[in-house]
Parts: C-alpha cells; sequence; structure tokens
C-alpha cells in the first residue's frame, strides 16, 4: 500500500514538474527570456585567433567580460587581443595553447587560473577540419581532428570545472556543428568529433542536473556551415533552405543563447526540422530528403587542407 502512494506521489510530482516545465517553454518562446549579465564574468574562448572564436571575443568584449584567448597561432591571437581592447575590454589576456595536447592545455591552464582567476564561462570553440573521403584522411589527421574537436573538451573541462561546482556558478559552451546531429560525405573524422563533442556536452549537463548544481549552465551550439574559410569552397544547392551561414549573425545567435542560457542552439532553426524527419522517416526517404537539400555532398568544392575554424 505505502509503495503504491509512493508511486502515485511520484507520477503526481512528474506531472506537475512536467507541465511546469512546458509551459514555461511556452512563455519563453513568445516572451524573449530575460538576458543576463555577463559584465566582470571571466570568458575563455579557444580558438579566439581568427574567425568565430575572434567575433566572439569581440562580443564579450563590448559586454564587459574579462577575456581569455586561446589559440595555436600566436599572432592571430594577439590580433585578436588588441581588436577586444579596442572594443572595450578593460581586460585581456591572451595565451599560446596548442588544443591537440592536452598536456599543453593542462599546463596553460594553470597559469590562466594563477595569473587571471577562476573561468567561469568556457566556449570551447576551436576545431580543424579535413575535407576528405575517409579512406583518403591520413590517419595523423583524423587524431588531430578528433584531439582538436573533441578531447580539448574533456581537457578544458577537466580543469576548469571543480571551480565551477564550488562555486556554483559557470556556464559551458559547446560549438559544436550540424555534422554532430547528422553524418555527411567526406567529412567522417570531422563528424565523429562533432557528435563525441555534443554527447560530452549533454552528459555534462546531466550530471549537473542529478547534482543539483543549478548555477551551471549549459549551451550546446549546431549551426550549418559558416562561411569562416573553414569550409571555403563549399556551396548548398537550397539556400533558402540551409543557407551557407555568415559568421556575424551566426555568433549574434550564440551569444543570444548563452545570455538567455539555452540548452541548445540550431541554427539555422530549419535544423531541428531536418532532425525530427530523421527520427521519423524510413532511411531511404532520409536519405532522398538530404540528397535533395544537398546535405550528403556538400564538401564537393571544397578547397584547402586541414582548415581551422
Amino acid at each position: 500500500m505505502a509503495s503504491n502512494l509512493k508511486s502515485a506521489k511520484d507520477l503526481v510530482v512528474f506531472l506537475g514538474k512536467s507541465v511546469i516545465a512546458f509551459l514555461e517553454s511556452m512563455v519563453f518562446t513568445i516572451i524573449p527570456k530575460p538576458r543576463k549579465n555577463v559584465a566582470g564574468e571571466i570568458v575563455l574562448i579557444t580558438g579566439a585567433g581568427s574567425g568565430l572564436g575572434r567575433l566572439l571575443a569581440l562580443r564579450f568584449a563590448r559586454l564587459g567580460s574579462v577575456l581569455v584567448l586561446w589559440d595555436i597561432n600566436k599572432e592571430g591571437n594577439e590580433d585578436t587581443c588588441r581588436m577586444a581592447q579596442e572594443a572595450g575590454a578593460t581586460r585581456v589576456y591572451a595565451y599560446t595553447c596548442d588544443c591537440s595536447q592536452r598536456e599543453d592545455i593542462y599546463r596553460v591552464a594553470e597559469q590562466v587560473k594563477k595569473e587571471v582567476g577562476d573561468i567561469s564561462i568556457l566556449i570551447n570553440n576551436a576545431g580543424i577540419v579535413t575535407g576528405k573521403n575517409f579512406l583518403d584522411c591520413p590517419d595523423e589527421l583524423m587524431e588531430k581532428a578528433l584531439d582538436v574537436n573533441f578531447k580539448a573538451h574533456l581537457w578544458t573541462c577537466k580543469s576548469f570545472l571543480p571551480a565551477m561546482i564550488a562555486n556554483n556558478h559557470g556556464h559551458l559552451v559547446c560549438i559544436s556543428s550540424s555534422a554532430g546531429l547528422v553524418g555527411i560525405s567526406k567529412l567522417a573524422d570531422y563528424c565523429a568529433s562533432k557528435f563525441a563533442a555534443l554527447g560530452f556536452a549533454e552528459s555534462i549537463f546531466a550530471e549537473t542536473v542529478v547534482q543539483k548544481l543549478n548555477g551551471i549552465k549549459t549551451t550546446i551550439v549546431c549551426p550549418f556551415f559558416i562561411n569562416t574559410g573553414m569550409f571555403e569552397g563549399c556551396s548548398t544547392v537550397r539556400p533558402f533552405l540551409l543557407p551557407v551561414l555568415e559568421p556575424e549573425y551566426v555568433v549574434d545567435k550564440i551569444v543570444d543563447a548563452i545570455l538567455q542560457e539555452k540548452v541548445y542552439l540550431y541554427v539555422p532553426r530549419f535544423i531541428s526540422f531536418v532532425m525530427f524527419l530523421k527520427s521519423i522517416l524510413p532511411v531511404k526517404v532520409s536519405l532522398l530528403v538530404a540528397d535533395y537539400m544537398g546535405a550528403l555532398n556538400i564538401m564537393d568544392g571544397f578547397v584547402g587542407k586541414n582548415k581551422k575554424e
């Protein structure tokens, strides 16, 4: 009897919380969620020396954040540092770090903690792409793609998450990709790394929920291909559905998602519909849809080698 009462109580609590969560989601769909203040927050951005990372740094500079910039390209990273100062940042720190090397990440992380303080917003953005058929990809480039695009997330989180847990305050941002949701020809290693990064971010999010660490937020970003030079030569046959995105537009969406503490961000929103179709349609029909949208062979015009975000 007592067991039945407990089960009934648990069901009522579950249904009540589900209704509240659903209503809250509906309200914030209509009314934008209030944006948090990130002035004074210490924001670390990997891959800050160019592309998306540089633009993110400039946006957070204008928001009054303390910036910690990581990149393997010292010159590009210092240029970003200078630009961030010109954009209004009063505290900017640039560190040369090879995100494909675990020990280098740990070494620079310790330096950051001593010289700057505890990171409160961690943006894992660094990434590389080879853009070759799987059997044409050299082993060392595939390993490097996994090291930079995925494993670096493990080591940065191991370095900075403990302080976030101690303070029950922080925000983990994973820049994944639409290639972390569906497989794409000539992107086997890239897709594998982005799928892994997304799965890892979701798992850490689940851990914070289970441990009731409500002050630690997670945002997982899955954009379509971005015109940063990383995917130079790529094009889409249905730009009205899946356009190659301009980096400024994507950065606006990412920063807004962080400020509103959204867990998932798909850019464009049509990707959400693609994922819905993938989950309900037969495989052959899904492939026909993907082929119609040009998603299977978007890399056919790719030029360049081992390009970096």
